[in-house]
């Protein structure tokens, strides 16, 4: 059984949080020796099967005319909100060799020195345009919400403009050698199945549209995304992440031959062995033993043991479905 982590390049690994207390978030991910270097880490420890770029989902957003820093402990700060035509007009397209070089250096560093595949990844417009017009993290994305009800015509031109500046992320992260690619839409879940259709699913269908003849696989992952299933599954991907919600055999019986990943809560590494050997049991036994990549559903948490990851990863490994 195929296992890896989202979030799992840095976090919890002590030499990573050597690495931070020197550099910032943004610093890391612009200097492609040391994206490379937290990308390896959990490969290295925890024995996983594939590495996932150390990278954020706002890295392209700069080049494109969006102030954005990262603050400890808060996420993305966006000095510049969108929120008006004349705010999307002011967008550039993104020019990948140009604009993020560094990201397409590091995944050359790292197919380089990797014997697992290499997974790029981008944000998807939605969430990305929660940040953008919000402003900052946000629980209920009013702002966003507001202009997509308001302006459907601004809000599409944005969606677009962010889709075709992922596809050209995608694309060039692939054509430099990742082996697959992941698109996250965090906080797609906070939609109404009608509202996705209507406002967000175009412009992932878009994407995956744009990224199909390079044929890497296409991972679509969302957050409470457990009514979004098959809507997401529409857009096109090759695989689907879920997260904890939902359990698995209930997603899978809403996404019939596709490919799922997911789904252990990830606050069930913190707790005793005994419990999360079960929790991880029951996910394995859910998926039924074939087309499954075992995964969290949703990031590392900080303050998680490495050792455990580690022991978790080989739980994956041994674990065989029943016969009969």
């Amino acid at each position: 059984m195929p296992v890896w982590f989202m979030r799992q390049a840095g976090r919890s690994f002590a030499e990573y949080r050597r690495l931070r207390d020197k550099h910032s978030m943004l610093e890391l991910c612009r200097t492609p020796e040391l994206a490379a270097e937290v990308t390896l880490q959990p490969v290295r420890r925890l024995g996983v099967d594939a590495a996932i770029l150390f990278s954020d989902i706002v890295v392209p957003l700069a080049p494109m005319g969006v102030d954005v820093e990262i603050k400890e402990g808060v996420g993305p700060l966006i000095a510049n909100p969108v929120r008006s035509e004349r705010d999307v007009d002011k967008l550039r397209p993104l020019d990948p060799p140009t604009d993020v070089p560094y990201v397409l250096e590091a995944v050359k560093l790292l197919v380089g020195e990797l014997d697992v595949p290499l997974i790029g990844f981008a944000g998807a417009p939605f969430t990305l345009a929660s940040y953008m017009i919000e402003g900052r993290p946000s629980k209920d994305h009013a702002r966003t919400k507001a202009l997509m009800y308001s302006n459907p015509t601004v809000w599409h031109r944005l969606m677009d403009l962010l889709a075709d500046a992922i596809v050209a992320y995608l694309r060039a992260q692939i054509e430099a050698g990742a082996a697959a690619v992941q698109l996250f839409d965090s906080w797609a879940g906070a939609l109404d199945r009608d509202d996705y259709v209507a406002y967000v699913a175009p412009a992932v269908s878009r994407i995956f549209d744009g990224i199909q003849d390079l044929g890497a696989p296409r991972i679509y992952f969302g957050v409470t995304t457990g009514e979004l299933l098959e809507a997401m599954a529409a857009t096109g991907p090759d695989v689907i992440g879920v997260d904890w919600r939902v359990p698995l055999d209930a997603a899978r019986g809403r996404l019939p031959g596709i490919p799922v990943q997911g789904n252990l809560d990830p606050a069930a590494c913190l707790a005793p062995w005994d419990a999360l050997e079960a929790k991880a049991v029951r996910v394995l036994e859910r998926g039924g033993g074939r087309g499954h990549i075992f995964n969290l559903g949703h990031g590392v948490l900080p303050e998680t043991d490495p050792a455990t990851l580690a022991r978790l990863v080989d739980l994956v490994h041994r674990w065989r479905p029943h016969a009969g």
